[in-house]
């Protein structure tokens, strides 16, 4: 079986951890009978370099040909790189927002797992982080107050900006089928978050959800809103599965999940289209300050290359393995620079992804 994976190595410590994640994968491939194809493409600010933008529409037209994308990281330091000197579409970041646009990611995926292993860095008390917690955060991608009409005009001697939230029933659908379908694979329960107390576009969503709900009976369906989940995350995390949400909802709650994990530099991410294509990124950003020296945390980028063997390839052994390996490698006492502790053994980039891929 042959996997058509289009690279994006992008800026920053990209290039060092997507070349660990394929690593990983290549090893995968010659235990489990498959075979990863990679063709690299430049965007953010190495394309900018390149070509003086930030995606070409060449490299849109290799992206959709491939069956998945596996992305590094994306942008520089916003005070010094000249690349934010720029008008802001051409800007590294306006390279992301596009390929998401073209190749019609509309579902985020966001895991938040506290490793056993890595508790301690675990910024809540131990009487909650001791339960453990292991949840998926679905949010909506290409609709809500992000993608809504905008404007900033002066009324009457004063400046006054507009921003729309909108939602159409079908936008919600297709983000909710996802996420119960993301549920049937996981332990079946599906927190919908909103704020259908004061916003109609959230009670939209609230009803919507519970029309897509009555086909998966199996699954467990609550709603929540969005000011008590954000509390419930820090209060008891173990009670979450998948949290299904939209845009800048989904976008505050990943982050503080996140952090609840400890380590941003552990965290995968998925962005999925109506079909099995989806891109794979970490969730971290392109940290320049450490570009090039081999210290990067690789294991985000490993784990989104696992999600996309699950979710692209339907290869959910081969993708268990690799999850199976990061956590064989962390009980061994090996860490990365930033998730390393007393009695623990520092490691490079690459040793990391060498040790991951030794051991699947």
């Amino acid at each position: 079986m042959n996997l058509n994976i289009t690279c994006i190595p992008g800026d920053g410590i990209g290039p060092e951890i997507v070349a660990e994640a394929k690593k990983v994968l290549e090893r995968a491939g010659e235990k489990y009978g498959f075979h990863p194809a990679f063709t690299d493409i430049l965007m953010g600010g190495a394309s900018i370099d390149v070509h003086g933008i930030p995606l070409t529409e060449e490299a849109i037209t290799t992206a959709r040909a491939a069956d998945a994308v596996l992305m590094g990281s994306i942008g520089g330091d916003t005070t010094t790189s000249p690349w934010y000197k720029l008008p802001p579409e051409k800007r590294p970041e306006a390279g992301l927002l596009k390929i998401r646009k073209e190749l019609k990611l509309f579902a985020n995926l966001r895991p938040a797992l506290l490793y056993e292993e890595l508790a301690a860095a675990c910024p809540l008390k131990e009487e909650i982080s001791a339960a453990g917690f292991d949840i998926m955060i679905m949010r909506e991608l290409t609709g809500g107050l992000y993608f809504g009409e905008r404007k900033t005009v002066v009324e009457d001697g004063v400046r006054k900006a507009t921003d729309t939230l909108t939602y159409d029933e079908n936008e919600i659908r297709r983000i909710a089928i996802k996420g119960f379908e993301i549920a049937m694979k996981r332990k079946k329960k599906v927190t919908s978050v909103d704020k259908a107390n004061v916003l109609d576009s959230s009670r939209l969503w609230r009803k919507v959800v519970e029309e897509v709900a009555e086909s998966y009976p199996e699954v467990t369906l609550e709603h929540m809103l969005v000011d008590n989940c954000a509390m419930q995350l820090v209060k008891n995390p173990a009670q979450f599965d998948v949290i299904l949400t939209e845009n800048m909802f989904g976008d505050i709650l990943s982050d503080e999940a996140s952090m609840v994990t400890g380590s941003i530099g552990m965290l995968a991410s998925a962005s999925l289209n109506d079909t099995k294509f989806g891109l794979y990124e970490p969730s971290h950003g392109s940290a320049p300050d450490i570009a090039g020296k081999n210290i990067a945390n690789p294991i985000a980028t490993i784990l989104s290359a696992a999600m996309m063997l699950r979710f692209s390839f339907d290869l959910d052994e081969a993708a268990g393995a690799v999850e199976a390996a990061v956590k064989k490698v962390l009980s061994e006492g090996y860490r990365t620079g930033d998730i390393m502790s007393a009695g623990c053994k520092q490691v490079s980039c690459s040793e990391m992804g060498s040790l991951i891929a030794e051991r699947i």
